[in-house]
């Protein structure tokens, strides 16, 4: 055991000894060629490790921005509701990727360290709603309401890792792999005219803790003190674009460290990144390792953003332009590649049995998107890729390529779908126009706005049929939406 140790003390301070040598050996020795390749190494293994972290460093920003930035929304342990739908403004505001606008959200995060967490959700006579219940490596562990429990309501508790006490009766648990979560509510608005009656049931989603739900003195509360993460303001938090990309190596550490990952990941990934200075327990700082080592960090640091969104491909079978999400959304298991690709275009993202989401980037000939360009999407029974089971819905909904939020138009519209009066031709189908400009006349009801720049489109289906969750683990024969197809 004592030679493990000392081997591996020597190897995390000095694994690329060769390289930081060379720099005083001949250019034509063999040291360089080694030199070389230790390098790529590193960098290599930095990329795998930042792909690794980015989904706890997005909560992280997240987690800062909803509830300890200077401008928070709410404090730990409440939910901020947010009272309207998201349109450029708010969607700035809320600075959270690719929202859905046929839903009026909620966000909180929960400190589950002191005592358990008693969530209440409502009756909500037949409008769909669900919680959904992230941790903080953004697996979607639980829900309550949607197709998980149902619109009738009850009373849940959020139990942290090593709780032992006992529960009130009357009260289902809820075990949480991680001692912070994520609650994200999410209630269907049929636009500005039905926000009344979402917001009167996403009122009724509260959290309270334990003690206080038995009477009880409540535990006292911990101090928090957590770095602010300095970000691009213009771009949603979970692009990683930071003023100093070192800053999401010191970030992914104390992340991880408050919130440890599953112990077979700790016991069969971690230890591979000791020797970029990443060890469970110890806070990763820049003089954790080498100059060389460093500098490979932050290079990957800044890379993997970019990396990870143009890798989206990678991760689900392409379909007529469009990006058929995996069998494994939201519960990712050991795929570190998925899990980091959401983490960055679609943060939080549903698993497929509550919600089903294609994207496209493209055309059906793959060319990019851009509102420079006129497009058309035809639908055509039988639209099993988007069917839901009532009270479930589907939209489309057009965002921008470069901040990933809802653009301005001139018509206030940011989404087609279910709720909305299309017209339709008479063997039922239809067909929705995705421009900049107006389509002219008897194409107004069925015109989707599109920024003039780059942009990209988000076909979701919540409370999808199940059928269409168990087509999804056949990605080869699945039949996704039609194409986006150009006519300028």
């Amino acid at each position: 055991m004592k030679t493990t140790k000392r081997l591996r003390a020597a190897l995390a301070s000095a694994s690329i000894l060769a390289w930081m040598l060379s720099s005083s050996l001949p250019a034509f020795s063999d040291q360089s060629s080694q030199a070389a390749d230790a390098q790529t190494w590193v960098n290599s293994l930095a990329l795998q490790a930042a792909t690794y972290g980015v989904p706890i460093v997005a909560m992280y920003n997240l987690r800062y921005s909803v509830s300890f930035a200077p401008s928070a929304k709410s404090k730990p342990n409440e939910i901020w509701r947010v009272a309207d739908i998201a349109t450029p403004a708010v969607a700035e505001k809320l600075g959270y990727v690719t929202p859905n606008v046929n839903v009026i959200y909620g966000f909180g995060f929960m400190d589950l360290r002191r005592q358990p967490l008693i969530l209440r959700a409502p009756n909500s006579n037949g409008r769909y709603y669900m919680v959904e219940i992230v941790d903080m490596w953004t697996n979607a562990f639980a829900y309550v309401g949607g197709v998980a429990t149902g619109y009738k309501g009850g009373t849940f508790a959020l139990v942290g890792p090593g709780w032992r006490g006992k529960l009130p009766a009357g009260v289902r648990r809820i075990d949480c792999p991680t001692p912070w979560v994520e609650l994200q509510p999410r209630v269907h608005v049929k636009g500005h005219a039905d926000l009344a009656g979402a917001q009167a049931v996403l009122r009724a989603i509260t959290v309270e803790g334990l003690a206080r739900y038995e009477g009880k003195p409540a535990p006292s509360q911990p101090a928090y003190d957590y770095a602010a993460p300095e970000i691009n303001p213009k771009v949603a938090s979970s692009q990683m674009q930071f003023t100093d990309p070192l800053q999401f190596w010191e970030i992914l550490s104390a992340a991880m460290n408050e919130n440890p990952p599953p112990k077979a990941q700790i016991k069969n990934v971690l230890p591979q990144y000791q020797y970029l200075g990443i060890v469970l327990g110890k806070q990763w700082t820049p003089a954790s390792v080498s100059p060389a080592v460093l500098e490979q960090m932050k290079l990957a640091a800044q890379r993997i953003g970019p990396m990870l969104v143009a890798g989206m491909s990678v991760i689900g079978n392409i379909a007529n332009g469009w990006v058929i999400p995996p069998g494994n959304l939201g519960m990712y298991g050991g795929d570190y590649v998925s899990r980091g690709i959401v983490a960055i275009i679609g943060l939080t993202s549903n698993t497929p049995a509550e919600a089903v989401y294609y994207q496209a980037y493209a055309d059906a000939a793959r060319a990019p998107l851009v509102g420079t360009k006129h497009y058309a999407i035809t639908f055509k029974a039988p639209m099993t890729y988007i069917t839901p089971v009532p009270p479930g819905f589907w939209s489309l909904t057009a965002y921008d390529a470069v901040t990933s939020y809802t653009a301005p138009n001139p018509i206030d519209r940011y989404a087609l779908g279910s709720d909305d009066d299309l017209r339709r031709n008479a063997d039922g189908s239809f067909t929705i126009y995705l421009q900049h400009e107006d389509p002219g006349p008897g194409k107004e009801s069925n015109w989707l706005p599109v920024p003039s720049g780059p942009f990209y489109v988000t076909l979701r289906s919540y409370a999808p049929a199940s059928r269409l969750v168990e087509a999804l683990n056949d990605p080869g024969t699945f039949q996704g939406p039609p194409p986006i197809i150009p006519s300028t």
